[in-house]
């Protein structure tokens, strides 16, 4: 079976954009600032993806089609669509029914993910390429949340969503890594599996969103 990926995506999609027209939220008046938001952030995933496909992990010939555009399936580039949409319609839900706290040791965790950065950039070339850019990549985007005053991590709100990406990222990737859809080269990744989901990919999924939800807010003021 060749859908398996695109069945995914299609999953993904599906009950965001369902919900995105109910009235409370009506998520889709917002759709050229998400477009906006997801554009930059498909741009940056694709360079690295097509980068390191083959290398640090493979797409399965049986799951995907055999279409594929700078080295990757069409269903990737759909990824890097579906997933953002869907993180900003959760964090749009989230603006609405949390109530919003800022607390200082929220200050000192971001101060803690911008470290990750030179950490990243010193185990680069040390064999675990996709732990470094894991890391390199957490980093910027907890330093680009200061440099862009969203300041996101230091919102209670903030932390509620990436807990709700969590448990969506475990479904996912947990769905993808079984199958599966991405087959992992270890010698690029520490090996260390949550769930068969190596843990790279949280910090690869978490700055993904984070990264697409700050684009969002900025936008937003």
């Amino acid at each position: 079976m060749y859908f398996h990926y695109l069945l995914f995506n299609i999953l993904v999609l599906a009950g965001p954009l369902a919900f995105s027209f109910e009235k409370r939220i009506h998520f889709i008046s917002h759709l050229r600032r998400i477009l906006l938001a997801l554009l930059p952030v498909l741009l940056l995933y694709v360079l690295w993806d097509s980068h390191v496909a083959g290398k640090h992990w493979f797409f399965s010939p049986t799951a995907t089609l055999s279409f594929r555009l700078f080295n990757l399936p069409i269903e990737e580039w759909l990824f890097f669509l579906t997933v953002p949409y869907a993180s900003l319609f959760v964090w749009e839900n989230i603006r609405l029914l949390v109530r919003d706290k800022v607390f200082l040791f929220f200050a000192l965790v971001q101060v803690i993910l911008c470290c990750a950065l030179p950490v990243g950039i010193v185990l680069f070339g040390h064999g675990k390429e996709y732990t470094s850019l894991a890391l390199i990549v957490t980093g910027l985007t907890a330093l680009l949340d200061r440099v862009l005053r969203t300041n996101l991590l230091l919102h209670l709100r903030t932390w509620v969503y990436l807990g709700i990406i969590t448990v969506f990222l475990l479904l996912c990737n947990g769905f993808l890594t079984a199958l599966p859809v991405v087959m992992y080269s270890t010698a690029h990744q520490l090996e260390i599996r949550i769930i068969m989901i190596p843990i790279e990919d949280f910090f690869y999924g978490h700055s993904m969103c984070l990264l697409t939800t700050m684009l969002y807010e900025k936008l937003r003021s």
